[in-house]
């Protein structure tokens, strides 16, 4: 859990400075929820894990996130919720 942490906290330091700049989610389709979900394009910064986790590490690992400021909420998802994304918001995404 800490390496995806890890990456994670390193792709937002590279796209920005702060937390509440970035939207982090979890889906069970990651490019769907991101590309039809939010809206995302290839030129907006965006990340996900791309092995299928367990749906309580990728709840906690959003949790991390969003305690430190990220944008999303909890409780989405369902049992098949299995991967972790976040992307930069920009005035073309939907939270």
């Amino acid at each position: 859990m800490q390496a995806i942490i890890t990456e994670f906290e390193s792709f937002m330091g590279k796209h920005g400075q702060y937390y509440h700049e970035f939207y982090v989610g979890i889906a069970s389709d990651p490019n769907d929820r991101l590309v039809n979900g939010h809206g995302v394009t290839i030129n907006v910064p965006n990340i996900y894990w791309t092995t299928p986790l367990q749906t309580q590490i990728v709840r906690a690992i959003e949790k991390h996130f969003l305690d430190k400021g990220a944008k999303g909420g909890p409780g989405g998802g369902g049992d098949n919720t299995c991967y972790i994304y976040a992307y930069k918001i920009s005035p073309n995404t939907r939270e």
